[in-house]
């Protein structure tokens, strides 16, 4: 196996000439824009390097010291126009049929995605943007060979935001021999990009990866920036944000407090954040994560946080929206369908008894389950009774689902499976039923990591229950093995060489640490 692997970062291709190729005036703008926030977004990074490496060290995230953050009596009034949340349908920007689906789904919100469910290139995110715009003024359409004509997106009341990449990332070939935050070029190219005049509501943007507080003031800082530099209101453009790191999920109210003339709602990510408080909970045994699909909907380590995000939300005027159920129903497969809107139901209902005002699908066929599930429009602020504003937000997963060998090798198939998909430029992909993306690809390749590291103290059992030590050695048979399983149900040569390398660069991630969202 090769470890010497680089996973390129996303940059406009060779001859790219920023005035030229972008749109008119929009190079000399945000030129200003990264000069002033470019610097801010690499201290931010700097910040999160050292707060993984504390914890590693021991020093794990906590509760900030009280501030008016948390003791003044501050709330924000959520706009009419977003009253109503209960199912955000999500899904990636490039592909333009699948967003015209989803806004004309009947979902009270759709979120359209430049992050997760994206491959990070350059002409990906360029089909993104083209259909983002589009979208929101109303002009997207697709050619449906069955209907002999174009399908387009139909009026509503939909609500419909765009998921920006996260201040993780850095976009290459834009500003010549620097990079710029992926974050703010994304934001300014939106921007700069739509007509207000052609929109039913404001520029509704949401956050990614947050993982402090402080971080809240950049955005705000960006939003303001961007929407002075198009002639609106500093306060115009809106956002949510998702809750899908360790360190986030303790300081939620601070950072709603720092974007309170922008933010009118929070999102639980919870599959990001459980790859997240893996990683935050790397060197600590207690932490190894059991088989993914033997973990409760309702584990403690979701479940607390699934309580208190209700009360800060609603404490404080916002919505809180519940996050993905992975299973996706199947329009050829009655039995799997029919499982998948079973589970849809039980998890959006305990979501819906936790408080949430709403949840995220990604199917079509999903809405009317999930919107099903909340009261209209939402749950009218409505507080948990008897909370600890203040809980342990990371009880170890003891005594809960497996851990086995079927467990680890399903990881490392779905690993290779996935990383296939994004060499082909796909970010999400349809795997064994259930609807894969980063954050899938974080969780299983850190579970590998973690029965590695601690294989002299957690036993990971085969199917006649004998331990199986996951050694590195066994780590390389164990994705050798898969691989070959997958390459003897694929015909196609491209797709078999898509599929070797893609099992290079997993193992390489987990032996060299690579676990950032990449």
């Amino acid at each position: 196996m090769t470890n010497g692997f680089e996973i390129a970062s996303n940059s406009a291709p060779a001859g790219f000439n920023a005035r030229r190729d972008l749109p008119a005036g929009f190079f000399d703008s945000y030129l200003a824009l990264h000069r002033a926030f470019a610097p801010r977004q690499r201290s931010i990074a700097a910040a999160r390097r050292e707060a993984l490496a504390a914890a590693h060290r021991g020093q794990l995230p906590t509760h900030l010291p009280p501030s008016a953050a948390v003791s003044s009596a501050w709330r924000i009034e959520l706009p009419e126009w977003c009253r109503d949340q209960r199912n955000q349908m999500t899904g990636p920007a490039d592909d333009g049929e699948l967003v015209v689906k989803m806004l004309n789904s009947g979902a009270p919100g759709v979120m359209i995605d430049l992050e997760d469910s994206m491959a990070n290139e350059w002409s990906v995110l360029m089909r993104g943007h083209r259909n983002a715009v589009d979208a929101l003024h109303g002009e997207l359409s697709y050619h449906d060979a069955k209907r002999g004509g174009a399908v387009r997106i139909k009026p509503s009341r939909t609500v419909t935001w765009v998921r920006v990449r996260g201040l993780h990332l850095e976009q290459l070939g834009v500003v010549p021999d620097e990079p710029t935050s992926a974050s703010l070029f994304d934001v300014a190219l939106l921007v700069h990009n739509l007509d207000p005049e052609r929109l039913r509501h404001p520029i509704a943007i949401y956050i990614p990866k947050t993982e402090s507080a402080a971080e809240a003031t950049w955005w705000r800082d960006v939003f303001r920036a961007v929407a002075e530099a198009k002639g609106l209101p500093a306060d115009h453009i809106k956002c949510m944000a998702l809750v899908e790191s360790h360190p986030m999920a303790y300081q939620m109210e601070e950072f709603v407090f720092e974007l309170r003339d922008h933010i009118l709602g929070l999102n639980l990510g919870r599959w990001d954040y459980m790859a997240s408080l893996i990683h935050f909970n790397l060197s600590n045994p207690d932490w190894v994560l059991p088989d993914r699909n033997t973990i409760p909907h309702d584990v403690a380590f979701f479940q607390r946080l699934r309580e208190l995000l209700p009360e800060v939300c609603h404490k404080r005027g916002l919505l809180a929206i519940g996050g993905m159920t992975a299973l996706f129903p199947s329009r050829t497969d009655p039995e799997l369908n029919q499982r998948a809107l079973e589970v849809l139901e039980k998890d959006k209902r305990n979501e819906a008894t936790a408080l949430m005002d709403g949840a995220w699908t990604g199917h079509p066929d999903q809405n009317a389950v999930a919107v099903a599930q909340f009261p209209e429009p939402n749950q009218g602020f409505r507080r948990p009774e008897g909370i600890d504003r203040y809980p342990d937000l990371r009880p170890a997963p003891l005594g809960v689902g497996r851990h086995t060998e079927a467990g680890s090798r399903a990881a490392a198939r779905v690993t290779i499976q996935y990383r296939a998909g994004v060499l082909a430029g796909r970010g999400a992909s349809l795997i064994e039923g259930y609807m894969e993306d980063l954050a899938t690809d974080r969780i299983y390749r850190l579970m590998l990591a973690q029965r590695v590291l601690h294989r002299d103290r957690v036993r990971v059992l085969d199917d006649q229950g004998a331990p199986v030590p996951h050694t590195p050695e066994y780590l390389t048979t164990l994705y050798d093995r898969e691989l070959a399983a997958l390459l003897e149900r694929c015909d196609d040569a491209a797709q078999r060489e898509l599929l070797r390398v893609a099992r290079q660069h997993s193992e390489a991630m987990i032996v060299s640490g690579r676990h950032d969202p990449i």
